[in-house]
């Protein structure tokens, strides 16, 4: 087990007189299947840059591993897919790409010798999170992965998702969330809360303790 423990973070943007957060601490177990969630404009992206190290903060940010962001940016997508996925995982063996994209349902060689951007959204989906999840000592963060994807490409990646190790996970889709995620992270007005439990649990006990506060 290890854990992401965040003390006393405090950010916000140059120019702005608002703080994105102000003094917010909390710990995450990096074999949580989580969800990041909150109203949009909440800091979601700004907390995951802040994971990554590309923002400057107040506090203290505290981990044992880097991160890892999705979805990666692909510079040469009229490259073969293949030499697209050495490109972003130099070290990669390939034996191993053909055993994730199994679990998606891909055949490997019938895309691997075509132009990376002749495949559909959610070919290159499926490729890009394969290649996340062959990542070694990193703790995986995806952000929306799910956009512009039929049902079927949002169901087979949530079963995807669901046998891995541990991730922090961006979407809008609750139905998702509550298909793949067994914990929650919640940027709320001042705090950040991880709670046990998908989204619909998480937003049942909401209910519940505003309908008791009214």
């Amino acid at each position: 087990m290890s854990l992401i423990q965040v003390q006393h973070l405090t950010f916000g943007y140059e120019g702005s007189y608002e703080l994105i957060f102000d003094d917010v601490s909390f710990s995450l177990d990096t074999t949580f299947k989580t969800a990041l969630i909150g109203r949009n404009a909440r800091g979601k992206t700004t907390l995951l840059k802040l994971l990554m190290k590309e923002l400057e903060y107040q506090g203290q940010i505290m981990m044992s591993e880097g991160c890892c962001y999705f979805p990666y940016e692909v510079e040469n997508p009229q490259w073969l897919t293949l030499d697209v996925c050495y490109e972003i995982c130099p070290n990669l063996q390939q034996w191993q790409l053909e055993k994730e994209l199994h679990q998606l349902d891909m055949d490997g060689l019938d895309i691997f010798y075509r132009p990376f951007e002749t495949l559909s959204h959610g070919e290159q989906t499926k490729v890009l999170l394969a290649l996340l999840f062959l990542k070694e000592h990193a703790f995986l963060l995806i952000d929306e992965p799910t956009n512009h994807l039929d049902q079927n490409s949002r169901q087979k990646i949530a079963e995807y998702l669901r046998l891995q190790k541990g991730f922090l996970l961006v979407s809008h889709d609750r139905y998702f969330i509550d298909s793949c995620c067994n914990h929650v992270m919640a940027i709320n007005p001042t705090t950040i809360d991880v709670v046990s439990g998908n989204f619909s649990s998480w937003y049942d006990d909401k209910r519940k303790k505003m309908k008791e506060e009214s």
